[in-house]
């Protein structure tokens, strides 16, 4: 049996790594940071904030930008993957309704939801896209997998991965909320504290 990666990890690894360049600089994606600059930035404006949420590895992308897009880019953001919040929501609304539940008490009328799922069908995300809409709040969101999936059907503004690789889509949802960060700061190098 022959193992390509054993014979040559190299080689493999540069294969794996291709993919990368192309997938982060898609045109969509590129005018899309820049829109969601501006959107951020209207919020903070307006004394609103962001909201991130996801599941599992997006969740913990959702986290990880809400201390950025906060700490960094000077614009209130939040999560709400804090374990009793989110085990009290999902015992009494159920797993499919905590978020747009969790919206429904703490989203604001000046605010702007993003959501991170890499199939796009995830229900509970889903619930809470369909909820920020009806309350006419716009909705970022970040997909991959099948271009046509429903959370990016049901964004205000969507970025979306062409590949159907976990990894691949989840870095280059981060890289892309990243850079939003760091074009609000101006620079990739600056002090964090």
């Amino acid at each position: 049996m022959n193992d390509p990666i054993q014979e040559n990890p190299e080689q493999w690894l540069k294969q794996y790594l291709l993919p990368y360049r192309e997938l982060i600089e898609s045109p969509d994606a590129l005018t899309g940071i820049e829109e969601f600059r501006r959107i951020a930035q209207d919020v903070r404006d307006r004394g609103g904030k962001l909201i991130f949420a996801g599941n599992g590895a997006s969740a913990a992308i959702a986290g990880h930008l809400a201390n950025d897009f906060t700490k960094q880019g000077g614009i209130r953001s939040v999560t709400f993957h804090d374990p009793a919040f989110l085990t009290a929501f999902s015992n009494d609304y159920g797993f499919e309704w905590w978020l747009a539940k969790a919206l429904e008490f703490h989203m604001d009328a000046n605010d702007a939801v993003i959501l991170i799922s890499s199939s796009g069908k995830s229900p509970n995300i889903l619930r809470a896209a369909e909820y920020a809409k009806s309350e006419g709040v716009p909705v970022i969101t970040f997909t991959g997998f099948a271009e046509d999936n429903p959370l990016k059907s049901a964004g205000t503004l969507n970025f979306w991965v062409n590949s159907r690789a976990y990894n691949h889509i989840e870095c280059v949802h981060m890289i892309w909320l990243t850079a939003v960060v760091d074009l609000i700061i101006g620079k990739a190098e600056y002090r964090v504290s």
